[in-house]
C-alpha cells in the first residue's frame, strides 16, 4: 500500500453544488429567447424609432432655425404624434397576427385533438396586441426624451447640435446593447447597426433640410 503524500491537497466539490451549476447552465442554454421576441421587438423598435426620429426631426429644424424653443416644441410634437402612431400601428399589426394564428390553431385542432393542455400552452404563446402597443408607445417616449433633454437647456446653437448627437449616440449604444443581451444576440453587431442607422438618419435629415432652407424656402 503506497504511503499518502502529506503535501497532496485534495479538493472535494460538493455534489449538490456541482449538480446545481450544471442545472443552471442547462437552463440558460435551453432558454427559448423567442418567447421574448414579440414584446422585445416592439420595445426595441419603439425606443430606437423614438430616439432617431425625434433627434432627426430636431436636427432638421436646427438646420434652418437656431432658436432652441423651435427645436424643443418640434420635438415634443413629434413625441406625442409618434407615440400614438407607434401604439396604434403596433396594436393593429399584432392583432392581425393574432387573428391569423387563432384561425390556424382552430384548423389544426379540427385535424387532430391533442388535449386541453396543449391548447392552453399554445394560447400562452399567442401575441398580445395590448402588450405590444404599450411597450412600443412607452419605449418610443423613452427614446424621444433623450434628445429633448439634451437640447432643452443649451442656448448655444452649435453646442446644442453637438450635445444632441452625442446623447443620441450614447442612447443608441445603450438600447442596442440592452436589446442584444435580452435577445441573446451579439452585442457589438447590434450596437454598431443601430448607431450607424441613427447617424445616417440625422445626417440625411439635417442635410436635406439645410438644402431646402438655402434654396429660398423660409419657415
Amino acid at each position: 500500500m503506497a504511503a499518502q503524500n502529506p503535501n497532496h491537497v485534495q479538493i472535494v466539490i460538493p455534489e449538490h453544488n456541482a449538480q446545481q451549476s450544471q442545472c443552471n447552465f442547462l437552463e440558460d442554454k435551453d432558454f427559448d429567447y423567442s418567447q421574448r421576441a414579440q414584446w422585445l421587438r416592439a420595445a426595441v423598435l419603439g425606443a430606437n424609432d423614438g430616439l432617431v426620429s425625434i433627434a432627426s426631426l430636431m436636427m432638421g429644424v436646427g438646420a434652418v432655425k437656431e432658436d432652441v424653443k423651435a427645436m424643443v416644441l418640434t420635438g415634443f410634437a413629434g413625441l406625442f404624434a409618434g407615440a400614438c402612431s407607434m401604439a396604434i400601428g403596433e396594436f393593429v399589426s399584432v392583432y392581425s397576427q393574432l387573428d391569423i394564428e387563432i384561425a390556424q390553431m382552430k384548423r389544426e385542432k379540427r385535424m387532430k385533438n391533442n388535449g386541453q393542455n396543449e391548447e392552453e400552452m399554445e394560447k400562452e404563446k399567442l401575441p398580445n396586441p395590448w402588450q405590444a402597443a404599450m411597450a412600443s408607445a412607452l419605449a418610443f417616449s423613452l427614446g424621444a426624451v433623450v434628445p429633448l433633454l439634451a437640447a432643452a437647456f443649451i442656448e448655444n446653437y452649435k453646442v446644442r447640435l453637438g450635445v444632441v448627437v452625442a446623447a443620441v449616440t450614447l442612447a443608441l449604444v445603450a438600447f442596442g446593447g440592452i436589446g442584444a443581451v435580452m435577445g441573446g444576440t451579439p452585442v457589438a453587431r447590434s450596437c454598431s447597426r443601430v448607431v450607424m442607422g441613427g447617424w445616417m438618419a440625422m445626417a440625411i435629415t439635417f442635410g436635406l433640410t439645410k438644402l431646402l432652407g438655402s434654396s429660398g424656402l423660409e419657415m
